[in-house]
């Protein structure tokens, strides 16, 4: 499995790039490096082993090029895969594709029971992520969301990820809970792994996954980032949090 092949990243590409020459047979992966959306497709395409089959071309969100809309995907978001002369969008649509039409490791189960459950925690992000971004802005409480995936964490025994092994579940998660991670200790103080040993566990076996590690940003990066969105003062959470 050649995940832990080290590519040189393209730079991203903005208002004043040329287009790629779309629908020339190659397939493409439209990312923007700071977007956890994106990133989740860009795992599981390391995942696959897949660097030398699905090119990566990034975007420049701030700056981005009007041929992005016109010429490749209307819905001028990321991720976008351009594959067989299409265009598909939608991060959790677009991990279940690679994974199903593409050669390497299979990363969705075959047992009735974790199939199910999968389903579950990919139906159960968007929820976690809205819970957990409200909190920034003092809405709610994110403990909740936490908790539930520390439960999640324990329902199979047979390995330290949601379905015991690494599955498109722990990529569906991971580029948010490290966002989330960082931002929380920085700011809130709040460290989300206290008294939740299977989400401790979990992330330090992430972290380890060389096809993960290699979409990763800097913490401090992704940190300056959310205050910006957020316009979040440093203060304590309350201990209800």
């Amino acid at each position: 499995m050649a995940t832990g092949v080290q590519e040189v990243l393209p730079p991203a590409l903005d208002s004043t790039s040329d287009p790629p020459p779309v629908f020339d047979g190659t397939t493409r992966l439209y990312i923007s490096y700071t977007c956890p959306y994106a990133q989740r497709v860009w795992i599981t395409r390391n995942c696959k082993g897949l660097q030398d089959k699905i090119k990566l071309v990034p975007i420049d969100l701030k700056n981005r090029p009007d041929w992005y809309k016109e010429k490749v995907y209307p819905a001028n978001k990321v991720p976008s895969l351009e594959h067989n002369n299409e265009v598909k969008g939608e991060s959790l649509d677009l991990i279940k594709y690679i994974d199903s039409q593409f050669e390497g490791p299979k990363l969705f189960p075959d047992d009735p029971a974790k199939e199910e459950f999968a389903e579950e925690l990919l139906s159960y992000t968007d929820t976690f992520n809205r819970t957990v971004y409200s909190s920034f802005k003092g809405e709610g409480e994110a403990g909740t969301a936490f908790d539930y995936i520390e439960a999640a964490l324990s329902k199979f025994n047979d390995g330290p990820f949601f379905l015991g092994q690494l599955s498109l579940v722990d990529i569906a998660y991971a580029p948010f809970i490290e966002r989330f991670r960082a931002f929380l200790m920085d700011v809130k103080e709040y460290d989300i792994t206290a008294g939740r040993p299977n989400l401790a566990t979990w992330i330090e076996e992430m972290e380890k996954n060389e096809a993960y590690k290699q979409t990763r940003q800097d913490p401090k990066e992704l940190v300056e980032g959310l205050k910006k969105r957020y316009m979040v003062q440093h203060s304590p959470l309350p201990s209800s949090f």
